[in-house]
């Protein structure tokens, strides 16, 4: 049986969502402490990847259970408590809200419709918000910098925002919302939804929006950016710190009722 699992982490603590040769991820240590309770090993396929100090608010990812006599198949053991149990195991760092049972062919990673991601900065230095939020100079231009992220929306080749060397089949996506918004006098936070994100793609353009924020480029420039399908058009990556996976959309019909 396929089971999804829904759950959130602060980045701060790891490098990256997904198994890295260099550090501790978020992959490594929910795979261990499944392992320990269902006494059988694990193997989760993200919804996605997020890079090191990047935070989720809400990440899937799903895995098979097949754990039975003789090649049977039975049901997950403590199904009903196992979320509680996991975050008796896990560090502080992540947190398991919900485990459900769903289709065969449902897949974390190709069965989501679109993921929404924000960004959040601030210009003051605050210390309870470190590691949270991207500190960045006052006097950015949010007006201009929404003016450049309506380009964003629709379907486009986001080459130039993506890391280079990277293997994808197609660096084409379809942003379906891209805004910044003032939530404080100083601190304002961009949300960007799509079908799809490349990598690093959300913080190359955060940081590119900052150039056009700081009025080193203008809107028609940032198009021509876009459609240069070149990373080095593109401005430097915004800091990692600020960024956070808030939501990723499945159809209905991949959960098994009851």
């Amino acid at each position: 049986m396929r089971y999804f699992i829904r759950f959130s982490y602060v980045g701060t603590d790891f490098h990256g969502s997904q198994y890295q040769p260099n550090g501790v991820t978020v992959q490594e240590v929910m795979e261990r402490a499944m392992a320990t309770l269902l006494r059988a090993p694990v193997t989760l396929t993200f919804a996605g990847r997020t890079d090191a100090g990047v935070h989720a608010q809400e990440m899937w990812a799903h895995w098979d259970w097949d754990a039975g006599d003789e090649g049977t198949i039975r049901p997950l053991p403590g199904l009903p408590n196992l979320a509680a149990r996991l975050n008796s195991l896990l560090p502080h760092s992540i947190a398991v809200h919900g485990i459900v049972p769903v289709r065969e062919d449902a897949h974390a990673r190709y069965s989501a419709l679109s993921r929404t991601y924000e960004y959040y900065l601030a210009a003051c230095k605050n210390p309870f918000l470190y590691g949270r939020v991207a500190r960045v100079a006052a006097g950015l231009d949010f007006g201009r910098m929404n003016e450049a992220a309506r380009l964003l929306i629709g379907r486009h080749d986001f080459a130039s925002f993506c890391k280079v060397h990277t293997d994808v089949k197609t660096t084409f996506c379809t942003v379906r919302h891209a805004k910044w918004e003032q939530t404080g006098g100083e601190e304002a936070v961009f949300t960007i939804e799509a079908d799809r994100f490349l990598r690093n793609m959300v913080r190359a353009v955060v940081g590119t929006l900052f150039e056009v924020g700081r009025g080193r480029m203008t809107a028609g420039q940032f198009a021509e950016v876009v459609a240069a399908r070149n990373r080095c058009a593109a401005g430097q990556s915004a800091p990692a710190e600020g960024l956070y996976l808030v939501k990723v959309e499945y159809p209905e019909d991949i959960f098994v009722k009851g």
